[in-house]
């Protein structure tokens, strides 16, 4: 009988997004709004298995904001909390207020340890010198960048670019967005497979690491489906709120151990925050 070869996954980057840009309290009384409740949660999803925590701040009415100061003062109570062993990613999310402009000065003037960012967002069609300038400026800042990606179509349009040398070479983590124009927004497993058909028409030099996030209650199966084809994974209340049960969750740490365990059961292991912060390529 002939061996099976082993395979040889890079670790699994399990990144927790907590609250998102609308969740509130009323969605569900863990979701975190303050520095404080931040840091709470970062603290448990790092004990589940999270290396990464994207970050939403809000304003005094709970809503959406790129305030600088509000960023500061979240990611100093989430550092106090976790030190050095999660990547603190922000989001720079437009959520139909902000512009391309408004979000570029946010990172600009935050300078964070990572940020996400969305194509369709920051790349409007005629807005590609500005974002090569941007672009170029973040990456040799040192800052992580993870392109958010809704469709096959913006994964196609962000390999153009990527050729056109509107996103430079360097640092660069892929986000696919699953089940993001679905009916109700739950996403299934199948989802991914029009984004992996885009990424493998890419030349080799070109193919980047990425995650997915999920909808709804097959989460942590989409999770899995990533995770066995290499990618990675984003969990938690700013997308889905439910366990694989159908259950609700308690809390977000809850999700990233439901993933956390389905890695397990296949064998795949999880991403410490330095081996995570090498897999998005920090340092070099």
């Amino acid at each position: 009988m002939s061996d099976i070869p082993s395979v040889d996954w890079a670790p699994l980057i399990l990144a927790v997004a907590p609250n998102g840009a609308r969740k509130t309290r009323a969605d569900h009384p863990a979701v975190p709004i303050t520095p404080a409740e931040l840091a709470e949660t970062a603290l448990a999803a790092q004990a589940a298995g999270a290396s990464m925590i994207h970050l939403h701040v809000r304003d005094a009415e709970q809503k959406h904001s790129l305030d600088v100061g509000a960023y500061r003062e979240a990611t100093a109570a989430v550092r106090e909390a976790v030190g050095d062993r999660m990547v603190i990613q922000v989001t720079s999310e437009a959520v139909g207020i902000f512009t391309a402009q408004q979000q570029m000065a946010m990172v600009r003037d935050l300078r964070p340890e990572a940020v996400s960012l969305a194509i369709r967002e920051l790349v409007p069609e005629g807005g590609e010198d500005e974002a090569r300038e941007f672009l170029a400026w973040l990456v040799g800042a040192g800052i992580l960048p993870q392109y958010i990606l809704y469709a096959a179509e913006d994964v196609e349009r962000f390999g153009r670019l990527q050729a056109e040398g509107v996103v430079p070479p360097g640092p660069a983590f892929l986000l696919f967005v699953l089940g993001r124009y679905a009916p109700g927004q739950r996403s299934v497993p199948n989802d991914l497979l029009p984004f992996l058909g885009e990424i493998e028409a890419w030349p080799e030099a070109a193919k980047l690491p990425w995650a997915i996030c999920a909808f709804g209650p097959k989460e942590t199966a989409c999770v899995t489906a990533a995770a066995t084809l290499g990618g990675h994974a984003r969990v938690g209340f700013e997308n889905n709120l439910l366990l694989p049960s159908g259950r609700q969750a308690r809390d977000n740490a809850e999700l990233v151990a439901a993933s956390a365990a389905a890695a397990a059961a296949f064998g795949r292991p999880l991403a410490d925050a330095a081996t995570a912060r090498r897999l998005m390529g920090a340092g070099g």
